[in-house]
């Protein structure tokens, strides 16, 4: 009989416990991303219908919540997401890094994507990118175009400087990326790849997501840059 130590079984147990507060936070920001997706491409619609949609936002829930009260309480499930995420991240990396301590005499090979194989740095781009977006269109603390009152003429004045604009899109790159990679790990955690057709449609759903979400978001800096979309 094969018995596995106490230890070794608490190990894995934690392991599993992270993954799936990743996959589950990371469910929260697919959701997130193409909610935020769609609300980005009203820009497409003009001032009026951009500024009407912004407004909108503030005013859901209410009376039963103060104006804007829904968009703070998605905040706080954003932060906590983020932080729990990142926890997770970090804990599985320090595993990792300690395992690779313990070298096998056979090595195997691993077939390894672009998009796996830049997961860590890439997710670390990102929070920096998030950092970056809260303070520039949420707290206005960077106004690199102004910062007038409407929120359309602050983000088309945003991506009219060129180098903000690269900025973005730049980090669009690193989403799909991480968005690729995964969606496809989450779905793998949560035993959705144990066949080969699983497996297939699990990589395709990840690919899918990657350009739609990513792409979706490069649409409004590319359109004030090619002058699609202007003040």
């Amino acid at each position: 009989m094969t018995t596995t130590a106490p230890g070794r079984r608490s190990g894995q147990a934690t392991t599993i416990a992270l993954k799936l507060l990743m996959a589950v936070t990371g469910l929260v920001f697919v959701g997130y991303v193409l909610l935020h997706m769609y609300g980005n491409l009203w820009a497409f619609s003009g001032q009026q219908a951009f500024d009407e949609y912004a407004h909108h936002l503030r005013e859901l829930l209410t009376p039963m919540l103060p104006y804007g009260g829904l968009l703070w309480i998605l905040r706080v499930v954003l932060v906590a997401s983020l932080v729990g995420h990142a926890a997770a991240a970090f804990a599985l990396w320090a595993r990792a890094a300690k395992a690779r301590e313990q070298r096998y005499a056979v090595k195997k090979a691993v077939t390894a994507t672009l998009a796996s194989r830049t997961m860590r740095w890439g997710g670390v781009a990102l929070l920096a990118f998030v950092i970056f977006h809260i303070l520039h269109l949420t707290t206005h603390t960077i106004n690199p175009g102004g910062d007038p009152e409407s929120p359309y003429l602050r983000l088309v004045g945003s991506f009219q400087v060129w180098w903000v604009a690269v900025i973005y899109l730049l980090a669009m790159l690193a989403l799909g990326m991480h968005i690729r990679h995964g969606a496809f790990s989450m779905l793998q955690t949560l035993g959705l790849t144990d066949n080969r057709r699983r497996y297939r449609i699990s990589h395709a759903v990840g690919l899918v997501l990657a350009i739609v979400i990513a792409g979706g978001f490069a649409l409004v800096p590319l359109g004030v840059l090619l002058g699609i979309v202007t003040t």
